[in-house]
């Protein structure tokens, strides 16, 4: 493929914030074996291991760890990667979504200092999403030494089946296994991983965030700044939006790698360094322009008793579901181009997970992700991206409309309880 295609240079925004990013068109075989191979550096020979979600959260998490065991790398490299970054105009990311696995595994510059940071401490970062937990399980089972101490981070698994074989040998290999997490578990998935002896503790989801979990538990006596980054951490990750730090968190997480995000909160707690602002300052002003124009985008739709706006394009889905949400929609939905897509909720609509539930995904009632299982091959993409993601919309407006009329059904069904309760009183 001809670089140019998807160079955006000179690209009007208009056009390439409805293509994915480059990673998108990078093949999987490759990234795969890249993957390994980083994740065999970092796991190889350490004490403990962390698997955790690449968002503020989950990175949070990794540096408590680390900062546990005494394993927190030097921030001043970090630093100065950042100020040369930022020196030679280079602050751009081809990251379309905080979180997942390929910006892990970019390709670094040789003079980088922090280029082989995931090799050099002795608790080592997976960073996972919540679809590559098994394959990072796996990593650890095949690469981590016997009694390593394995911690896993702000991930919840959909269904035990699908993380029991490598999870369960686990269990008789490692010195132990830990799990904090604050997302809604399944029952019978929290039993059976308990059942296997880790140490699983979740959290409330609409009161705690991971980081609030992993500080809790951790046998470590954390000083204050540590409690202020958890709390500045829930208010983003819970949406509460009371402290504009939070923001510059998420933001840093979102276009950082996780060696770099847990190395620098690690060391400087909510309060970012200059050099970091100045970096989030700067990604900030494409950040703002992609989410007005995923806003103007928008189109609502009455699903119920539910207004849904619902919106396509390369952009930080959580800004735009905000701005959606004070227009008046109780619900969003940002479909992405690479297939994907975000759902975010409502005082009024608090029913995401169930929605997301039905299309592939999961989370949490007011926030969750999915991918429709549509896309058979290279022309379903080029149709989702030319029709602005059309069919993906189609499917998780027909869930919407399932969920409204369970919910309706539901309602009705109170009623007749409570019509009946009175009249036997009489």
């Amino acid at each position: 493929m001809d670089d140019d295609l998807i160079d955006e240079a000179g690209i009007p925004r208009s056009r390439y914030t409805r293509l994915p990013g480059k990673g998108f068109f990078y093949p999987d075989s490759l990234d795969e074996e890249r993957a390994e191979r980083r994740a065999k550096e970092a796991i190889e020979g350490s004490e403990a291991v962390v698997i955790a979600d690449g968002d503020a959260d989950g990175l949070a998490c990794a540096a408590m760890v680390r900062e546990a065991y005494d394993a927190a790398l030097d921030v001043a490299d970090f630093e100065a990667a950042i100020a040369a970054r930022l020196a030679e105009g280079d602050a751009e990311s081809d990251t379309e979504d905080g979180g997942d696995d390929a910006k892990e595994f970019e390709d670094t510059d040789a003079d980088d200092p922090t280029a082989d940071a995931h090799a050099r401490s002795p608790v080592g970062l997976v960073s996972a999403g919540p679809y590559s937990l098994d394959t990072s399980l796996e990593r650890v089972l095949a690469y981590a030494d016997d009694d390593v101490d394995l911690f896993v981070c702000d991930l919840c698994p959909d269904d035990y089946e699908w993380i029991a074989e490598p999870l369960e040998a686990l269990a008789e290999e490692a010195g132990s296994i830990r799990w904090f997490d604050h997302h809604q578990w399944d029952e019978e998935t929290a039993a059976a991983v308990r059942e296997l002896g880790v140490d699983l503790v979740v959290g409330e989801s609409d009161g705690e965030c991971t980081a609030d979990v992993t500080l809790r538990s951790l046998d470590h006596a954390f000083d204050d700044r540590w409690a202020e980054l958890a709390a500045v951490t829930r208010d983003h990750d819970l949406w509460i939006k009371e402290d504009p730090r939070s923001d510059d968190l998420a933001d840093y997480s979102y276009w950082a790698g996780g060696e770099e995000y847990a190395t620098v909160v690690g060391a400087h707690g909510a309060d970012l360094p200059e050099t970091v602002e100045a970096f989030v300052a700067d990604r900030r002003v494409e950040k703002e322009a992609r989410v007005d124009a995923a806003v103007d985008r928008a189109v609502t739709h009455e699903v119920g008793a539910w207004t849904v706006a619902v919106t396509y394009g390369r952009c930080s889905q959580n800004e735009v579901a905000e701005a959606l949400r004070e227009a008046g929609a109780d619900a969003a939905v940002i479909v992405k181009p690479a297939g994907s897509a975000s759902i975010r909720g409502s005082e009024e609509f608090q029913y995401a997970h169930e929605v997301a539930g039905r299309v592939n995904g999961g989370g949490h009632p007011q926030a969750a992700g999915c991918k429709p299982e549509i896309y058979d091959d290279m022309l379903d993409y080029a149709q989702h991206w030319t029709t602005e993601g059309q069919a993906c919309k189609r499917v998780i407006l027909a869930a919407f409309e399932a969920v409204a009329e369970e919910v309706a059904a539901a309602d009705d069904g109170d009623e007749e309880t409570d019509g009946s309760d009175e009249k036997t009183d009489d």
